[in-house]
């Protein structure tokens, strides 16, 4: 019997009190027209009420992918659990979502990725949670916030502290959805998955196990469906024995604002020459820095902000495929993407499920980080979770807790301070105005990277800005390196809103970093 069933027909298993679980990353794998659906028979009927929703990595956006704001009505979710959030420009108006968190009348909780993943893994092998040091002394840590999002939450504390044969841990329970709402791009008639038009898996058999396991129900969104015994077997990786209701959307997108891009999906090679390299501005100049961290053979982490452009950099400067590139999607090698398609690669070597990645991320097996910041505190800690003004701004931690908590090494970057107006001459940086926020400040408003317990674990930490180079060292942060032609005192010291070490070998930047022809960029051999 087909298992095929329209999208109105498959959201009326989902029940009044339901855990909801979703699979999607902003618009990649989102199953946007079950969301749809779900919320529309709220609005026509007034259910499903109450539910409990889960978001490893967040569900839709602000940019045409609604995802979990179509069931952001008031009264339809009583609690969320979410790595990430939609999240957009600060003039926007906030998405659905965050209006019910900012209103306090759902709990909203922001946990790393990869260890919701690891609560849905727990649930699904019937084991009561996660002791983990993910998130010690960070804003996960209910000595600091517990992952609460607001005073419902902060009501109902989620994460425990927990000590285990002589050490400190963290607890997380484990998670049984009684839904798992999941998306690919072929089903077969008795609900085999393929992902060949995907960029990535995500935790795609991931929730269906734990919804399985738990007696719950699965609902698949795919583009298309195919006869019996079409797929190959080595292509399905999520089996139909696991899937309940097949929902046929021919109109889903890659990921947002893209129809399909075979290159996303490993059906095309792009040639490297259709890559654009970024425009030459300060932006730059901190993605070029970032590059002389990095040796060959190395694999490295990228997230979002400016080094999301170093892979670019290395393929300017001929240096493309000396690191292979790793995102917590889970696409490795390749080019990561940038803007809409942030999340995906093209040309990817291969796709590793998200929790597996997260895995091979939460143990430290990779060599490098490369990190954004909105703020430094004096310790050493960074805050890229929360913007306390414009909350929707930032999307919370995704996978940065689980990143960076025994990494190797993290490079962080970003501007040195906010608003500042500069420009580029000669092979050195004028500041034209100075910017009026500090960020480089004694405390950040949230901690999602602890100095404190990097220090304890000798990782190796630096701050690569505009204006200067910062290195973590005892606890302190310590001004290595200047741009050319600028004064440590006014430009950068004072400009601290928290005291600056100087390094008694205090060098200049190279000044090809801010010339517009290729700085010459060669990485040495692993150390």
């Amino acid at each position: 019997m087909s298992k095929v069933r329209t999208a109105e027909e498959a959201v009326r298993l989902v029940k009044d009190g339901d855990v909801l679980a979703v699979n999607s990353s902003s618009g990649l794998c989102c199953p946007d027209a079950v969301l749809a659906a779900l919320g529309q028979r709220f609005e026509r009927d007034g259910a499903p009420r109450d539910l409990t929703a889960i978001h490893p990595i967040a569900a839709g956006d602000m940019f045409g992918t609604k995802g979990v704001d179509h069931i952001a009505h008031p009264g339809m979710i009583r609690c969320i659990i979410g790595g990430s959030y939609p999240s957009g420009p600060s003039a926007a108006e906030p998405p659905l979502i965050w209006q019910r968190i900012l209103a306090d009348d759902l709990r909203a909780y922001n946990l790393p990725s990869g260890v919701i993943f690891d609560m849905l893994h727990e649930g699904a092998a019937r084991r009561p949670g996660v002791l983990t040091k993910v998130g010690m002394k960070t804003f996960v840590d209910p000595d600091l916030e517990g992952g609460a999002m607001n005073a419902a939450a902060r009501a109902e504390p989620l994460v425990q502290r927990r000590r285990f044969d002589g050490e400190d841990w963290l607890y997380f329970p484990a998670i049984s959805p009684d839904v798992a709402i999941i998306r690919a791009s072929t089903a077969d008639e008795r609900g085999n998955l393929s992902f060949e038009q995907e960029g990535a898996y995500l935790g795609a058999m991931e929730l269906a196990l734990a919804a399985r396991n738990s007696g719950g129900t699965v609902i698949a969104q795919v583009r298309r469906v195919a006869m019996n015994g079409t797929i190959r077997p080595h292509d399905v990786r999520v089996p139909g024995i696991l899937v309940d209701v097949i929902v046929e959307a021919p109109e889903q997108l890659q990921t947002t604002a893209t129809d399909h891009d075979p290159a996303i999906s490993g059906e095309l090679i792009r040639p490297l020459d259709t890559f654009t390299t970024p425009e030459f501005n300060v932006g730059k100049v901190i993605a070029r820095r970032v590059a002389q961290e990095l040796r060959q053979g190395w694999a490295v982490n990228i997230g979002f902000g400016i080094s999301a452009n170093v892979p670019r950099i290395l393929l300017e400067e001929g240096c493309h495929g000396d690191v292979t590139w790793m995102i917590e999607q889970g696409a490795v090698g390749g080019i990561p993407l940038l803007d809409f398609k942030f999340g995906c690669a093209a040309n990817a070597e291969a796709f590793v499920a998200s929790p597996h990645q997260f895995t091979y991320f939460q143990a430290g097996g990779f060599d490098a980080s490369l990190l954004s910041f909105l703020e430094v505190g004096r310790d050493g800690s960074v805050n890229v979770s929360r913007l306390a003004a414009t909350p929707h701004r930032t999307a919370g931690a995704g996978g940065f807790v689980d990143i960076t908590t025994r990494a190797k090494r993290i490079v962080f970057s970003g501007n040195f301070n906010a608003g500042a107006k500069m420009h580029l001459e000669d092979g050195r940086l004028v500041i034209d105005r100075e910017g009026r926020i500090a960020k480089f400040v004694d405390a950040v408003d949230q901690v999602s990277f602890s100095g404190e317990r990097a220090v304890e674990l000798g990782q190796d930490v630096t701050y690569v800005t505009e204006r200067c180079v910062l290195r973590l060292r005892g606890g302190r942060l310590v001004v290595t390196e200047l741009a050319p032609g600028l004064d440590l005192k006014r430009d950068v010291l004072d400009q601290a809103a928290t005291p600056l070490d100087v390094a008694n070998d205090l060098r200049s930047m190279d000044e090809n970093l801010f010339r517009e022809a290729p700085m010459g960029l060669t990485l040495a051999g692993p150390a």
